[in-house]
């Protein structure tokens, strides 16, 4: 009965949880200097430069941030974000 009950957990609760995971690390390995992002506080912007853990984020006309890599929430394009 246990055994049951974690096997339908798995498939649930774990399971979706770890794809959505891959998938989001994916987003974020694919990102590039250009592209529009939304971290997760909410601030959008664009990638300038790519660190080795961190993206430097222009978030309005010279205006620069260091923003961890695990931070980025979205990428976006030019159509959602006000310029």
């Amino acid at each position: 009965m246990i055994a049951a009950l974690f096997v339908i957990m798995y498939f649930f609760m774990i399971r979706p949880q770890q794809k959505k995971q891959k998938e989001v690390q994916k987003m974020r390995e694919s990102l590039k200097v250009g592209d529009r992002v939304i971290t997760s506080g909410g601030v959008y912007g664009k990638i300038k430069e790519i660190e080795d853990t961190a993206f430097i984020v222009e978030i309005a006309d010279g205006v620069k941030v260091k923003v961890d890599k695990a931070s980025i929430f979205a990428a976006t394009n030019d159509s959602q974000t006000h310029k």
